[in-house]
């Protein structure tokens, strides 16, 4: 088994990543800003700002993958800001060869595959685009790392979050660039499923240097 370290541990997609590689009997390091009151047994919690470089050395030592599951909100909204953690966390990553996973959003995803970005196309929520905007950003900050980097960046379906909680299912689609729709049109995934395909990941890794999407 190996160690996974989860920043944003406490957060809906974090906590629900920690649960599946406890379960599958990783051993799991929680980083958060705040501990939480709810603790599962067996996992690591460790309270740091995430805007401390030492915390982000500390996140890639001991471990064999770290993924973060940060949003651009609260102490980290605005632009630029989760970038720039991200890089950090890329650069110390490669120094202590470490896999990185990264949880972004599905603003970033192709409507189809010669069609514009979810994030520039009709209906999308203009309140939704700064958030979009930045884990895009990310996204192409991955990209431009140093090759010796292993890292990997999922999107979720488009209709994901603690709105739409679902149930751990275990069947889901995977896919690249294009958001994953059912035959309803609709793109939808639980938190648990979403957790299913990022451990998979850290356990079997085939999604080397780019970015997948996961959806019913």
């Amino acid at each position: 088994m190996s160690t996974i370290t989860i920043i944003g541990g406490t957060g809906y997609a974090g906590s629900h990543l920690l649960k599946e590689a406890h379960d599958r009997g990783h051993t799991v390091i929680s980083i958060s800003r705040t501990l939480p009151g709810e603790q599962i047994d067996g996992v690591t919690y460790r309270s740091a700002d995430v805007r401390d470089d030492q915390t982000l050395i500390d996140a890639t030592r001991g471990t064999d993958v770290v993924i973060s599951a940060l949003s651009p909100r609260g102490a980290l909204e605005g632009p630029g800001r989760l970038r720039g953690i991200i890089d950090a966390l890329a650069t110390h990553a490669v120094e202590n060869s470490v896999r990185l996973g990264v949880i972004g959003g599905a603003g970033s995803l192709r409507v189809s595959e010669d069609g514009p970005l979810l994030i520039d196309s009709e209906g999308f929520p203009d309140a939704a685009k700064p958030e979009a905007g930045e884990l895009a950003g990310v996204l192409e900050l991955l990209k431009e790392t140093d090759p010796r980097l292993d890292w990997f960046f999922v999107s979720p379906a488009e209709s994901f979050g603690s709105f739409n909680p679902g149930e751990h299912t275990g069947i889901y689609r995977i896919g690249g660039d294009v958001v994953l729709r059912d035959a309803a049109g609709v793109s939808a995934l639980s938190g648990a499923d979403l957790a299913d395909a990022v451990i998979t990941e850290a356990d079997v890794p085939t999604h080397h240097r780019r970015r997948f999407t996961v959806a019913y």
